[in-house]
């Protein structure tokens, strides 16, 4: 898992960082990004796609991360600003944003299967939250970040059990849509693809 960093280490780039999106296909919330860099040579146990990971698994390595990382930056965008500009590109300034919020300038980025704008060196990565420690280092802590931000938002809008769906569009999501209605932080332009429900914010 870190033997594409072991690459760039070996060209004297100290520095590395994964990044990672959580949050793309949800009917709802912000898209959540991470970047983190990791010591050199570190290697993590257990960490892996944040998908393969139960959320148990997911905490303790999240509070592993958080302890050992260099540096760990969050980046953030709102449905409102989804719905202005479509996911792919939401995705990515989520992305960049956290690159933006690091403590340290890194020296190299390796992201999961995109690319951002930014001056910095970048290799994209398909599938590279399982091929990479830092990225798949990312894609936990932009997880456990989004399903954090899930819990307030099921306390501010508790008839559609965001806690137990995260957002993704549940049979059980889909009910209380029929039932309520889209509330202010659904994506109206995914409702439109997803489900024929009206399309008026309350």
């Amino acid at each position: 898992m870190i033997s594409y960093e072991k690459t760039y280490w070996q060209q004297n780039k100290q520095y590395i960082a994964g990044i990672d999106e959580v949050g793309r296909g949800c009917l709802l919330g912000d898209v959540v990004a991470a970047a983190v860099i990791l010591p050199i040579d570190l290697v993590i146990e257990g960490i892996n796609d944040s998908k393969k990971l139960s959320p148990k698994k997911r905490e303790i390595c999240y509070e592993k991360i958080m302890e050992k990382a260099l540096a760990i930056g969050i980046g953030k965008v709102d449905a409102n600003r989804i719905d202005n500009i479509n996911i792919k590109q939401a995705a990515r300034l989520a992305m960049e944003q956290a690159v933006e919020n690091l403590p340290i300038q890194p020296d190299f980025l390796l992201i999961d299967a995109e690319k951002i704008s930014t001056p910095i060196p970048q290799l994209a990565l398909i599938k590279g939250d399982q091929l990479s420690q830092s990225i798949a280092a990312a894609s936990i802590v932009a997880k456990v970040t989004r399903d954090r931000m899930c819990l307030q938002w099921d306390m501010e809008y508790p008839e559609y059990d965001i806690a137990k769906h995260k957002g993704y569009g549940t049979k059980l999501h889909r009910e209380h849509l029929t039932n309520f209605g889209p509330c202010p932080i659904h994506r109206q332009t995914f409702l439109k693809n997803i489900i024929n429900i009206q399309q008026t914010l309350f």
